[in-house]
């Protein structure tokens, strides 16, 4: 979690990793959540390094986050960090 003294709790990141057979181990950004009050201050930028740190703690080579295609300020960031846009696809749900 992000927190300042003048808003509080302003962002979370939730990475996972999960072990796979056809790829090194990595971890995924499953959420990233920034106050819309403060940002562009750097608070995202500091959850996804910590999020990172942390993956690289568990022995993950790699890093990769979903983005849907309408979150166009959000491709930037990633860009900006050094995402790369490797793949475009749709995906599909079914009820259990």
């Amino acid at each position: 979690m992000a927190e300042t003294r003048e808003h509080g709790v302003v962002g979370w990141v939730h990475v996972s990793t999960a072990p796979l057979i056809e790829v090194e181990r990595r971890a995924e950004v499953n959420g990233l959540v920034v106050d819309e009050n403060v940002r562009s201050q750097g608070a995202g930028w500091l959850l996804l390094d910590a999020g990172e740190k942390w993956a690289k703690k568990h022995g993950c080579k790699g890093m990769s986050v979903r983005s849907n295609v309408l979150r166009e300020r959000a491709h930037g960031f990633y860009a900006r960090h050094g995402y790369e846009h490797y793949k475009t696809q749709k995906a599909f749900r079914k009820p259990l």
